[in-house]
């Protein structure tokens, strides 16, 4: 029954004539940076209460067209090392900051910059969100891409966004990025 169920659907998606494209998103960032806030954003769910991940969690986020299957992964420092086992098929990465952490913006700088250099992620375009803007000790963007030497990234579409998880402000912005970007790829 499911494999009928499967072709009637791609029968109904054919003439509709939108065949949603699926793309994997991996999502990373170092802990507290609000990765998870801003999964659960994206996915139009409740902010108000979350939990540190243990681990990683899943997302499907339906948005201009495309599935993004987001992965959420902790950014606890016993984590990280795991971060690149899952950074096989990448279509984008986000990578989240705290934008008022600023003790940490070194660790965080070291992070990325060992990430991009992975050669799974060759090519693959990042869209930073500098979190937290709604925190009066928020450094902007336009800082924070300078420090992390965005602007050095040549092999690779980047994008900074300044935006806050919790009200859901710049986040929009930040996945209308990614589809452009998704949709320029594919031409």
């Amino acid at each position: 029954m499911g494999e009928v169920q499967k072709g009637l659907l791609a029968v109904i998606q054919k003439l509709k004539g939108s065949v949603e494209q699926e793309l994997r998103i991996v999502l990373l960032g170092l802990d507290n940076a609000g990765k998870t806030t801003l999964l659960k954003c994206l996915a139009s769910e409740e902010v108000s209460t979350i939990t540190p991940t243990q681990g990683f969690n899943i997302k499907s986020v339906h948005a201009h067209g495309f599935k993004l299957n987001v992965w959420d992964i902790g950014g606890q420092r016993a984590i990280r090392p795991y971060w690149k086992k899952y950074l096989g098929n990448t279509d984008m990465l986000i990578y989240v900051i705290d934008s008022a952490d600023k003790k940490r913006f070194e660790e965080t700088g070291q992070e990325l910059a060992e990430l991009i250099e992975d050669e799974s992620l060759t090519g693959v375009p990042l869209l930073v969100f500098a979190n937290k803007q709604d925190l009066a000790s928020a450094a902007p963007a336009a800082e924070i891409a300078e420090g992390l030497n965005l602007p050095t990234y040549r092999d690779r579409q980047w994008q900074i966004q300044a935006c806050s998880a919790l009200s859901g402000e710049g986040v929009q912005d930040g996945m209308n990025w990614i589809c452009s970007q998704i949709t320029s790829r594919k031409k």
